[in-house]
């Protein structure tokens, strides 16, 4: 049975985790820590005692000494314990790797998800090859697909989302448009959709010079993949790959000056690649 510690200043991320180790039949007992001291304590009674620990889970974002500082602490174990990063922020993916970490989850973890990191651990306590680990590169998540019709512009912004159970890179000029999902965003794609831990109103500040526009509180569009501008009974909507979005009243005069200006003026489309 796997021994896991985790470690998380947020209590109910922490209790979540735990509970969601708990269902796998490969862990056993599952210790937490709030912070990375009270880790490196835990850690160190494990050490005194004889006890092993399969794998260390963290969370990157914590007061005092943070998740990639713990990282660097235990690679410098006689035998470190792998190391899982589980955070709600997309860019510590490649800081992260660069510790070596076995595999990074971004809030809120899923059962599937979960379970291949579990998998993951179990065979490399089967076969730890500590002398291959040390020389064989870390794997990273597979790169996006190159757009179909032209390359990305060089300032097109890279997201690590949860996508197909696999943490994967995404370009920003890949997404059509996101949806407003509590305190999380549904970033709509060609290949599917993921939910990435960030405020609507805040990718809409960052997102507004590379084409995208806010059509409703819920709905941040972009511009170029929009397909058609639609009226019914006064109230417009967007048809954007496929999909048909409402318009706000308060977002129609905007969206329609946008998209379609006066008589002999150039149009005003988003800088948006797809």
């Amino acid at each position: 049975m796997l021994s896991i510690l985790v470690v998380d200043d947020e209590p109910h991320a922490l209790e979540e985790l735990v509970y969601l180790l708990g269902l796998e039949p490969s862990v056993g007992p599952v210790e937490s820590a709030a912070d990375g001291a009270e880790a490196l304590l835990a850690l160190d009674r494990a050490l005194e005692q004889g006890r092993s620990v399969d794998a260390v889970f963290l969370d990157v974002r914590m007061p005092g000494l943070d998740g990639l500082g713990v990282a660097r602490v235990l690679s410098r174990f006689a035998e470190p314990p792998p190391v899982v990063f589980v955070t709600a922020y997309d860019d510590f993916a490649v800081p992260a790797f660069e510790v070596r970490a076995l595999d990074y989850l971004l809030k809120p973890v899923r059962a599937q998800r979960l379970s291949e990191t579990v998998r993951r651990i179990a065979e490399r306590r089967t076969d730890p090859a500590p002398a291959d680990r040390e020389s064989a590169p870390v794997p990273l998540p597979p790169p996006p697909a190159p757009p179909a019709v032209a390359e990305p512009p060089a300032d097109d912004e890279t997201i690590a989302v949860e996508l197909s159970g696999v943490t994967r890179f995404v370009r920003r000029s890949e997404v059509r448009h996101v949806e407003a999902c509590g305190d999380y965003v549904r970033l709509h794609l060609a290949s599917g959709s993921c939910l990435l831990r960030v405020p609507l109103s805040s990718l809409e500040d960052q997102w507004q010079d590379a084409g995208f526009v806010r059509v409703h509180r819920r709905h941040l569009v972009a511009t170029g993949h929009i397909e058609e501008l639609l009226a019914d009974s006064g109230r417009l909507s967007v048809r954007v790959a496929g999909t048909v979005l409402p318009v706000s009243r308060r977002s129609s005069r905007r969206l329609r000056e946008l998209l379609l200006p006066p008589a002999g003026s150039p149009r005003r489309r988003g800088t948006a690649d797809g």
